[in-house]
Parts: structure tokens; sequence; C-alpha cells
């Protein structure tokens, strides 16, 4: 019997509301931002896509005028009208602000070490 992919999923996503743009070559698309995580996030498929599958993509989650978590994403799936990516390269800046995030709103500092462990043995 097959797992569910959510069943296997190591990393607890949050819902976060933030106004996030998808990037790639000269487009630039404002997406509605579901949830993220430490390996990811998933938005709701802009309107039109035109986004190429085989490219990678940037992503900007604008956490307040001067506050950015950036990072380089490639597209893993496309289903009911949301795109889901995994993080390929993020900055250390960036990583932090994002651990400060994900801290917060998992409310339990161990969960959130186990979850940096799971991402450096992936």
């Amino acid at each position: 019997m097959s797992e569910h992919p959510a069943d296997r999923r190591r990393f607890k996503r949050i819902a976060f509301d933030a106004r996030t743009e998808l990037i790639q070559g000269p487009f630039i698309w404002p997406v509605k931002l579901i949830d993220l995580s430490l390996k990811g996030l998933l938005v709701e498929c802009p309107e039109p896509w035109l986004g190429n599958r085989e490219q990678d993509f940037s992503v900007d989650i604008h956490l307040s005028d001067d506050v950015d978590i950036r990072m380089d994403v490639q597209l893993t799936h496309e289903d009911h009208g949301q795109l889901g990516f995994v993080c390929r390269h993020i900055s250390l800046e960036s990583i932090e602000r994002l651990r400060r995030l994900i801290e917060f709103n998992l409310g339990d500092p161990e969960e959130l070490e186990r979850e940096l462990g799971a991402l450096i043995e992936a």
C-alpha cells in the first residue's frame, strides 16, 4: 500500500499571509501564499499562468516593507489551482528569517530543531 505524500512530510507547513511574488525570467506573478515550510511553499496558481516547469523560479515573500524572504524554487506539482514548490537555494539571511517565522508559528522550539535536523539530512 502506498503512502500519501502528506503522510511522508517531515516539515510542518504553516499557513501564512504575506505579499508574495513568483519570478521566472521577465515574468513576475503576484500570488497568494497558502503555506510554507523550511523546505518549500504552496501558492494559488496565478492567471494567466505562463510558467515553464523546466526552469527554476524565484519567490519573494514580503514580511514588511524592508524585510523579505527570497528563495530559488523548483515547481514540483500543480494541482487544483495550486502550485507546490521545493526550495533549491536560500540565503543565510532569508533562512534565518524563515526559521524565526516558523519557530514563532510552531510554538515548540524542539519541533523546530527536529525540522532543522531533517533539513540538514535531506
